[in-house]
């Protein structure tokens, strides 16, 4: 299969069966990926993973998919998605007005509940019921929680900013964008982000055990599948492209900086093409072949 040839494993049938088992509707590219991901954390049993990506790039497609192929390799997986531990919409007006309007549009860290997630994902490993809370988007607010029985072998967070890191101060003094050059130009904002990712978020991702990052081309292929996103929202809720690019310039610093260096650090890095399809992967250096990838092509 393509995405085995890409890592460098060998043909293996199991994986090929899982992929099938997946459904037809599911792109295949990700469907073997789900597949390749859950038979190696079924010899390896990691508690917690990170699933990193630009908006767009897939996450919650592939997520779906590994809870169905952590079951086929005898694993119960909970996947998890860090939007919904967005700080309800009153509490990011009370942050917009202690520290910066910005901090208004959710999805910058700093606006998401991190001292809940982890707590969820610590209860997700023992027995019993655990109540997820559920933020919908289209109302930009909390709506409600779901519950789900653990014990759960695997807990995978999944999320647009997982895995980044903060960058030296020196590097935030220059706006990027129009959006930081208009709405941040004393740099209140960009800092206060800087300082949540180092402060609160890096712990949370040190604890994780693998981290897996969906390599998006470029900025403007987020952009792009962001769009097509909106299409799943109800009509008078749905961002224009306009809106879209409003919303995106408040992750580009971040994404970025993770385009810059994560794909060095993850365990896997699966870089996508503009067609959404995968065009490289790179896996773990213990897993026998140096942490090197190959691309479409067969080369390193």
């Amino acid at each position: 299969m393509k995405l085995m040839r890409l890592a460098g494993l060998d043909d293996s049938s199991s994986i090929t069966d899982c992929a099938d088992s997946l459904g037809a509707e599911a792109p295949a590219d990700y469907r073997e990926l789900a597949s390749i991901l859950a038979h190696g954390w079924s010899g390896s049993r990691p508690r917690w993973v990170g699933l990193a990506g630009g908006q767009g790039a897939g996450k919650s497609t592939l997520g779906r998919l590994l809870e169905r192929a952590c079951s086929y390799f005898g694993l119960s997986a909970c996947v998890l998605g860090i939007d919904d531990f967005y700080l309800p919409k009153q509490e990011r007006h009370a942050l917009a007005a202690d520290v910066h309007p910005l901090f208004e549009t959710r999805g910058p860290p700093g606006t998401h509940d991190l001292a809940l997630c982890r707590k969820t994902m610590e209860k997700l490993t023992g027995s019993g019921s655990v109540k997820l809370p559920v933020f919908d988007k289209g109302l930009d607010d909390r709506t409600g929680s779901r519950s789900v029985e653990g014990p759960f072998d695997l807990v995978v967070l999944e999320g647009w900013c997982v895995g980044a890191q903060p960058v030296p101060v020196r590097e935030l003094v220059q706006p990027i964008n129009e959006l930081e050059r208009r709405e941040d130009p004393k740099g209140i904002w960009r800092r206060a982000v800087n300082d949540f990712l180092g402060d609160v978020y890096s712990p949370l991702w040190l604890a994780l055990d693998q981290v897996v990052f969906l390599e998006v081309p470029d900025l403007s292929a987020v952009r792009r599948w962001r769009l097509q996103q909106e299409q799943e929202i109800t009509p008078e809720y749905r961002l224009d492209a306009q809106g879209v690019d409003r919303f995106v310039s408040h992750y580009e610093r971040v994404t970025l900086g993770m385009l810059k260096e994560l794909g060095q650090r993850a365990d896997w890095t699966v870089r996508l093409a503009p067609d959404h399809s995968v065009s490289s992967v790179r896996r773990p250096v213990d897993s026998g072949n140096g942490g090197e990838s190959l691309d479409e092509k067969g080369e390193r």
